[in-house]
């Protein structure tokens, strides 16, 4: 696949250094976009507010929001624990994307991208909570989507799992014989996603070339999910 192109782009990409953060922010660049790769907790309101401050003009947001997934079972799951996939991955979502729309709105055009996941597709065990926060997520694109498309403002998801990242998958995990045990019977591809198979497929959503898109959730998962 080649670069899409991003040139006089001004792209947001939040937590550049995590989940698929570094290979977003190589992958943007290639592309001539000009990023903000921001790295801060955006777990609380005033950290949404500072960033959308020094941020200024943008032109797409890539909300990349991950944290690492618990595994407890569903009558186990704290309040706390609950608590924090919502702090982390759901709200500052609404927040940014509140914060932004005004300017993309007043242009007539920007896009917003959700790196989100595949676990809000298809049930997984031990995973309700964060299950949870990433269904919240793509049913909040959904609805933002068709509602600004009006404006050609689009707004997608990708829905990964299978996907090689330093949150997911670090080596240890990838090195182990059960996964890749694992990796041969659930996923139909056989192997990780690349993580610049995904983010080409990320850059061409925020390009222009993928202006027909509204409110769309793509599986990016080697067939896991569909």
């Amino acid at each position: 696949m080649s670069h899409a192109n991003l040139h006089n782009k001004r792209i947001l990409l939040t937590q550049a250094d995590a989940f698929m953060g570094p290979a977003l922010l190589a992958e943007l660049a290639a592309c001539g976009a000009s990023v903000v790769a921001d790295q801060s907790d955006l777990s609380t309101r005033a950290a949404v507010d500072a960033l959308l401050e020094r941020s200024g003009e943008i032109d797409v947001l890539v909300a990349n929001l991950g944290i690492p997934a618990p595994s407890t079972p569903a009558d186990q799951v704290s309040d706390e624990e609950w608590q924090r996939a919502f702090a982390h991955m759901v709200t500052p979502l609404q927040q940014l994307v509140r914060g932004l729309l005004p300017q993309m709105i007043a242009r007539g055009h920007g896009k917003i991208l959700l790196m989100g996941s595949a676990s809000a597709l298809r049930g997984m065990k031990r995973a309700s909570s964060y299950s949870a926060a990433r269904g919240a997520q793509l049913a909040y694109i959904r609805a933002v989507g068709v509602e600004v498309a009006k404006h050609n403002i689009q707004v997608n998801a990708i829905a990964q799992n299978f996907v090689d990242n330093p949150t997911y998958f670090p080596a240890e995990i990838q090195a182990n014989p059960a996964f890749q045990a694992r990796l041969q019977r659930e996923v139909p591809l056989g192997r990780l996603v690349s993580a610049s198979e995904d983010a080409q497929f990320a850059a061409y959503l925020c390009s222009d070339a993928a202006n027909c898109f509204v409110g769309q959730i793509f599986p990016v998962c080697g067939g896991w999910a569909d």
